[in-house]
């Protein structure tokens, strides 16, 4: 990792946020330093599975639900009371940022981020401007608020990578095969290059945003990176993902890496300038060590229809994913994707208490 350094902000929003936390066993497994337990926290750990959230969503478009700083800190917080997890996650979409410069999307439900306007030309390229923390404010408020809250429980910030928000915005939403965003890679690489660099830009400011009111680490979501080839990665994505954590690296916090069906590329997203990789549950955990290499931490990686199988078996999972992380130089618990909506609240309680105590040192 690089040297630590703070960014400029107040004494005391440093204090509620990062430094409180700091000694937190979720940030101490993200530098690879001795910790008194695994930590755990999940993917869409903040959500539908919980009966709390639904309630207080009711009627909420869940953009609206993004910019409302009082909804985001309850909502952010309502697992880390429940569940007793290692850290909280900012509840945000990855489509926060493009719809926060202007561009005309939604969230529908049941589908997913929806653009009005797909972008599959180089005029089209001019509608995605700079992204500013004035563009955010309900952001930063948030963050401020949960820091407050958190105390020293580390609060991760995440954005969608580049090639993630580019495939939502070439293909105009979710799509199973990615065509259109394969066809402008590579039919035009050149705009496809500029597509991505504009946003890096976009994504490492809104990274930055949350880093400066208080996040303690960040996650970059390469959601549907895993439909790539390693050789076309390497390419045609690496670059622009290589620029978002370069534009974060000397801003003191932990930079994680996650993506699904991403274990052919698992080696290239370490490179890309993580410090911790996420595994999903596709490959064991020191396999994917292997091919990730030394001088990073992993996450991961029980499988989340796992909880679906009972005690017993969940237990059982979960002792083959600790078993496998053992030598790691750092492991975050994770599952391998986010909490599916019908998880059972309970089940998450009940495996983070027996990761706490099957890893207590």
């Amino acid at each position: 990792m690089s040297e630590r350094r703070e960014p400029s902000q107040p004494a005391s929003q440093q204090q509620t946020g990062r430094t409180a936390a700091y000694d937190s066993a979720f940030l101490r497994a993200c530098r690879r330093e001795p910790v008194p337990h695994t930590p755990v926290w999940f993917m869409r750990q903040a959500g539908r599975s919980l009966p709390e959230y639904r309630k207080l969503r009711e009627g909420i478009p869940m953009l609206d639900s993004c910019m409302r700083p009082d909804l985001v800190t309850e909502i952010t917080l309502q697992p880390v009371r429940r569940h007793n997890v290692d850290a909280a996650i900012f509840f945000s979409d990855i489509v926060v940022p493009l719809k926060a410069i202007g561009i005309d999307l939604d969230i529908k439900p049941g589908v997913g981020p929806v653009v009005a306007e797909p972008i599959r030309t180089r005029a089209d390229l001019e509608r995605l401007r700079p992204l500013d923390a004035s563009d955010v404010p309900y952001v930063t408020e948030a963050i401020g608020m949960l820091t407050a809250e958190l105390g020293a429980t580390p609060l991760i910030g995440f954005a969608g990578a580049p090639f993630t928000l580019a495939s939502y915005l070439v293909e105009g939403g979710p799509s199973r095969n990615h065509e259109h965003t394969k066809a402008l890679m590579y039919g035009d690489p050149e705009l496809w290059a500029d597509l991505l660099d504009r946003l890096a830009d976009i994504t490492a400011s809104f990274l930055k945003v949350q880093i400066a009111a208080g996040a303690s680490a960040v996650q970059l979501f390469d959601s549907w990176v895993g439909a790539l080839a390693p050789a076309d990665y390497r390419r045609s994505v690496m670059p622009s993902s290589t620029k978002v954590f370069d534009a974060v690296a000397g801003l003191g916090v932990p930079r994680i890496h996650f993506g699904v069906g991403t274990g052919e590329l698992l080696g290239l997203m370490g490179e890309a300038g993580a410090d911790v990789v996420g595994v999903d549950w596709r490959i064991p955990m020191d396999e994917a060590a292997r091919r990730v290499g030394p001088g990073k931490a992993l996450q991961g990686n029980l499988d989340p229809a796992v909880l679906f199988a009972g005690r017993e078996a969940v237990e059982a999972k979960t002792r083959e994913v600790l078993t496998a992380a053992r030598d790691l130089e750092g492991h975050v618990f994770n599952l391998g994707h986010g909490v599916l909506p019908t998880t059972d609240p309970e089940a998450l309680t009940r495996l983070v208490e027996f990761v706490h105590e099957q890893t207590a040192r």
